[in-house]
């Protein structure tokens, strides 16, 4: 039975992804909130993982680093602290957690990890400055450590269109907001937590052991489809 720490799995897609694993993986949550599941698979550490100490553990085979940041303004409002404060959550952190397990990973018979970008680092999208920085910044960071770490570790990114997670409320708060969002995307949707998830599922299984350093778009086709 594999062990995946999950960073980020008391909301969203985080915790679409704890709750599918959790039947099949002993699961290690690290989040400010309490998951509201309980498993007896299931560890979980109330910790912010941008400011506090990490808990020394054991056995990790998989890692997914789900906080992120949806910081939305004009350029011209957007000021220093905000850049960094979107880089700390995006990237610093993400850095921070696998430098702290890379001796638990590298132990591992199949490690896998997966960051998560958004599909703003591929198109450009007004008031999306700070974000897509950030996320572009993970996905050199995911080639660059699949590279450094072959045949060791596997180091995948997603990148997801919108999706009906807390984090996206603001864009999704009424109905003409929603239907807006809807006809933005070719596929005329935005996404649910566990598609995404069923793809990072996907990621850490020794099924995707071939698969390494990609960036998988999952965006109802707004990148790269035009009907």
């Amino acid at each position: 039975m594999k062990t995946i720490l999950i960073i980020g799995g008391s909301k969203g897609i985080g915790n679409a992804l704890l709750n599918i694993l959790v039947e099949t993986c002993k699961v290690i949550n690290i989040s400010r909130t309490t998951p509201e599941i309980s498993h007896e698979n299931l560890t979980n550490y109330n910790i912010d993982v941008t400011e506090d100490e990490l808990p020394v553990l054991d056995t990790i085979d998989g890692i997914v680093y789900c906080p992120g940041s949806i910081n939305l303004k004009p350029f011209s409002r957007l000021k220093i602290e905000d850049f960094e404060q979107d880089f700390k959550i995006n990237v610093l952190s993400a850095v921070k957690v696998i430098q702290f397990y890379l001796k638990n990973l590298l132990a591992s018979e199949s490690p896998s990890v997966v960051l998560f970008s958004t599909v703003a680092s591929k198109m450009g999208m007004p008031y999306h400055a700070s974000v897509a920085a950030s996320k572009s910044a993970v996905e050199g960071l995911t080639m660059t450590l699949a590279a450094e770490y072959a045949t060791k570790i596997r180091f995948n990114a997603i990148a997801p269109t919108v999706t009906n997670t807390t984090l996206a409320e603001k864009l999704l708060r009424n109905d003409k907001m929603i239907e807006s969002i809807k006809e933005r995307h070719p596929y005329k949707n935005f996404l649910q937590p566990e598609e995404v998830a069923h793809l990072a599922e996907y990621l850490l299984s020794n099924k995707s052991s071939a698969i390494s350093g990609q960036v998988f778009p999952i965006d109802s086709g707004i990148v790269t489809v035009k009907l």
